[in-house]
C-alpha cells in the first residue's frame, strides 16, 4: 500500500482516485492493527471474491457464503481482536476513530448484523415475508428465500450508507466509499497477504511502522519479515 504524502489536506480538493486512496489508507491505519484481524480479512477477501464469481452462477449460495462466512469472519476480527485502547500510532482514542468512521462503525455494524441474524426468524414466522414471497413448506425453499433476503440486505446496506454520505459529506465521498467497499476484497488480499506469516512469528499487533514514517507499506513488510 503506497500513500501519496502530497495529497491535499481538504477532501474537497481530492480527485476520485485520491480520495479512494485516502479512504483505504485511513481504514487500514485506524481499524486494522491486529494481525488476527488482518488475517481474518485476508480469509474474508478470498471468500468475497468467490462470492463475486458465484453471483453469476448461484446467487443464493453467494449470499450464504458472503454473510455466513465472509462477513462474519471479517466482523469477528473487528469486534473481538482489534484494540480499543488509545491508539499511540495515530494519537487517537477509540471513540474518536468511531466518530470519524466513513462507513459502518462498530455501532452501525451491530445494528446491521442484528438485522441479518433476525431475518431468518422473521421468514420462519412469516414465510411470505409480508407478501413478497410465496410461502415455502420445505427447508430448501426456506433456504432460498433467506438467501434472497440476505442478498438484498447487502445491496440495501451499501446503497443506504452511500446515499447517506451524499447528504452528510458529498456525492463523491459516497461514491468513493461504495467503490471502496466493492473493491475491498481485492485490496485486502494484497494488503494483508503476509499477515498470517507475522502471526506465526508471534506478532499479534502490527507496529504500523509505515504509518509512523510514511512510505511503501509492502517494502517495509518485506524488511520486517527478513529480520
Amino acid at each position: 500500500m503506497i500513500v501519496d504524502s502530497n495529497l491535499p489536506a481538504s477532501k474537497e480538493k481530492l480527485s476520485f482516485r485520491e480520495e479512494l486512496q485516502l479512504q483505504r489508507w485511513d481504514d487500514h491505519r485506524y481499524y486494522h492493527h491486529s494481525r488476527i484481524n488482518q488475517s481474518l480479512h485476508l480469509f474474508s477477501s478470498v471468500c468475497f471474491m468467490t462470492c463475486y464469481a458465484l453471483l453469476f452462477i448461484n446467487p443464493g449460495l453467494a449470499a450464504m457464503l458472503g454473510w455466513f462466512v465472509a462477513m462474519c469472519s471479517r466482523q469477528i476480527g473487528h469486534f473481538f481482536f482489534e484494540p480499543r485502547d488509545y491508539d499511540e500510532v495515530n494519537r487517537a482514542t477509540h471513540e474518536h476513530k468511531e466518530a470519524i468512521k466513513v462507513g459502518y462503525n462498530l455501532h452501525r455494524k451491530r445494528v446491521l448484523q442484528a438485522i441479518w441474524a433476525l431475518t431468518p426468524l422473521v421468514l420462519y414466522v412469516n414465510p411470505t415475508f409480508f407478501g413478497i414471497f410465496e410461502g415455502q413448506t420445505t427447508w430448501n425453499g426456506f433456504y432460498q428465500n433467506v438467501a434472497i433476503v440476505w442478498l438484498w440486505l447487502g445491496v440495501i446496506a451499501l446503497v443506504f450508507r452511500t446515499v447517506h454520505l451524499f447528504f452528510i459529506e458529498n456525492v463523491q465521498t459516497g461514491l468513493v466509499w461504495a467503490t471502496k467497499i466493492l473493491t475491498d476484497p481485492f485490496n485486502d488480499f494484497v494488503t494483508y497477504l503476509k499477515s498470517p506469516l507475522y502471526l506465526m512469528k508471534g506478532e499479534l499487533i502490527d507496529p504500523m511502522i509505515h504509518v509512523q514514517h510514511g512510505g511503501d507499506h509492502d517494502e517495509q513488510e518485506q524488511e520486517a519479515l527478513a529480520r
